[in-house]
């Protein structure tokens, strides 16, 4: 379907109730440090990955014996008190801050999560989404194994209690689980005496590995700026499809699975990340800012000033002010101090919209043509706003710019997309949007614009830009996600693994390995 495609006029209306925003599944946080305090790690680590998660949070700790573990719904500094933190002692720790994309937004659906393989206590946290969760839970409940949410989580946790159960050891446990489930997994977990981390094949979620300076231990993280927080030194990333183990008897690795054609999420660059981490050797906000300057090379505007919207806009606005020659200006102000609420406004407020969250600056708007540069344009429903606020603070133009494409595909391996009608750019040419948010004219970057910006790296998924899905989508979690005429491309049928029983998948796993 081509993008000039038009939806009905009241679509930005008919979803006024969604966020503008992506949201990431989560960040997660693991360390083994015998000699320090883990779980007071964690807790800074985790502030550090707030960005990923506001809706609950959670840290375990082994202590050699068994794992503990204390989570909740709420924000890292909300949930976790000096007394919590004091009571969770141990030697490896592992921590979680969660948006839900999968399951519920309950407590049980909080991470990690905790279950138990014989007297062995796990702790398993996960960033990502699997997309064939659905066939491996029934086949589990029928062998009498019992869940308490509805999470992609803990069918991996119960996956991979079965073979470890099996196999006698945890990390062939873990790989024969690898082996099994498909989508976009980073996930760390913890025993009584051992932190494991593992990776899906093609790389989709980030997941790095750094070193706590003096050598007392290892750290795992979602982001490097969590690294830094702690004090740790970055070592590289986690590789598609290995396992790293760390205990007593030193790191260890092991590549379950070979890696595939590689798709490290593009949109980790455009908007999850945070400015100061790095990805690929250079941070995210030199990549912004690359980014930006390539949107002023494709859409130039007649304008006086630029001005980003904060904070995930701020950096492409400096690069698109270098590139075009103009001032950057502060003209909107974030109000840093509003935390998520269940609290909805009455009839009254409603129009209140995004100035709980920004307001303008007369004095730096008032009688000039504005370039407003942000990160991404989901649902439509935030941008319209935005644009009035500058029209009210005196601007005489606004153009705005986008510094990535248009999202015009669901995303399934993490990020809360699941349909395209919720998604304005499927629905509505670019001067449909443009009319819908009053902008005096609108751009987005270029697909190849943004390749060109970010640093070189093995591949992307681009998947949310371009439809093309590096892991193929069971058309059961597919289902209803599509608006007619769209094709994408890398969609499958019921694939043979998928028809395949656990005892079937731990057979030709066992071959592969050469054990009879």
């Amino acid at each position: 379907m081509s993008e000039t495609n038009m939806a009905p006029r009241d679509f930005a209306s008919a979803v006024p109730a969604c966020p503008d925003e992506l949201h990431d599944e989560c960040g997660v946080f693991g360390v083994w440090a015998p000699s320090a305090d883990v779980a007071r790690l964690t807790y800074f680590g985790l502030r550090a990955l707030q960005h990923r998660g506001q809706e609950s949070t959670g840290i375990a700790v082994g202590d050699g014996s068994t794992v503990l573990i204390r989570k909740d719904l709420g924000l890292v500094e909300q949930v976790f008190s000096e007394a919590d933190l004091a009571a969770l002692q141990g030697k490896v720790a592992l921590g979680h801050v969660r948006y839900g994309t999968s399951g519920g937004k309950d407590w049980e659906g909080a991470q990690p999560h905790l279950s138990a393989i014989d007297d062995v206590i796990i702790a398993l946290a996960h960033n990502g989404t699997l997309v064939n969760t659905d066939d491996i839970r029934n086949e589990l409940i029928e062998r009498n194994i019992g869940f308490r949410s509805t999470t992609d989580t803990e069918v991996a946790a119960k996956l991979i209690g079965y073979y470890t159960q099996k196999t006698h050891r945890l990390r062939d446990g873990i790989a024969k689980t690898m082996a099994l489930i498909r989508g976009a997994y980073a996930m760390a977990l913890i025993r009584e005496n051992a932190l494991y981390a593992f990776r899906d094949p093609n790389g989709i979620r980030p997941l790095v590995l750094g070193e706590l300076s003096g050598a007392r231990g290892w750290v795992v993280a979602s982001e490097t700026c969590a690294l830094e927080m702690v004090g740790a030194r970055y070592v590289r990333d986690v590789n598609p499809g290995e396992i790293i183990r760390i205990s007593d008897s030193g790191l260890k690795t092991m590549q379950a699975l070979p890696p595939a054609v590689p798709a490290s999420c593009i949109f980790e660059q455009v908007y999850f990340a945070r400015p100061d981490s790095v990805v690929n050797g250079r941070s995210v906000f030199a990549t912004r800012f690359a980014m930006g300057e390539r949107l002023a090379e494709e859409a130039p505007a007649s304008a006086d000033i630029v001005v980003g919207v904060p904070d995930s806009g701020l950096p492409g606005a400096e690069g698109f002010a270098s590139e075009a020659g103009l001032a950057v200006k502060t003209g909107l102000i974030k109000n840093r101090y509003v935390a998520r609420t269940f609290i909805q406004p009455d009839q009254d407020l409603r129009e209140l919209g995004v100035k709980l969250k920004l307001s303008a600056l007369s004095d730096v708007l008032a009688g000039q043509r504005v370039v407003l540069v942000d990160d991404s344009i989901v649902r439509g429903t935030t941008m319209g706003q935005i644009v009035k606020l500058c029209r009210e603070a005196g601007a005489v133009e606004v153009h705005v710019r986008i510094n990535s494409p248009e999202v015009t595909w669901p995303c399934f391996y993490g990020i809360d997309t699941a349909t395209q009608d919720q998604l304005i750019s499927a629905n509505m040419s670019i001067e449909g949007i443009r009319e819908v948010i009053g902008a005096d004219s609108l751009a987005f970057l270029s697909v190849g614009g943004l390749i060109a910006a970010c640093p070189r790296c093995p591949g992307h998924c681009a998947a949310c830009f371009t439809g093309e899905y590096p892991v193929a989508i069971p058309p059961t979690f597919s289902e209803g996600s599509f608006l007619e005429g769209y094709e994408p491309k890398a969609l499958s049928r019921r694939s043979a693994s998928l028809q395949m029983s656990l005892e079937d998948i731990a057979r030709i796993v066992a071959e592969k390995e050469g054990v009879a």
